[in-house]
């Protein structure tokens, strides 16, 4: 139960990451860094929804 839950917090996380890296590139001028920041943004994101998707995956046990 609790792989379950972690994986559903996971997913979310991923979800604020991807929000917060498009938001803050909107409201401030990133210059330079801006490829840095989306690169590693949207890899956090892939790995913690990955890491979610794994953990919330739930077989269906066969009676």
């Amino acid at each position: 139960m609790w792989k379950e839950k972690l994986g559903a917090y996971l997913i979310d996380v991923s979800k604020y990451v991807l929000t917060g890296v498009v938001i803050a590139s909107l409201f401030k001028d990133l210059g330079e860094s801006k490829m840095l920041i989306y690169g590693l943004g949207l890899l956090v994101a892939c790995s913690t929804l990955l890491a979610g998707l794994v953990l919330s995956n739930k077989k269906e046990e066969e009676k």
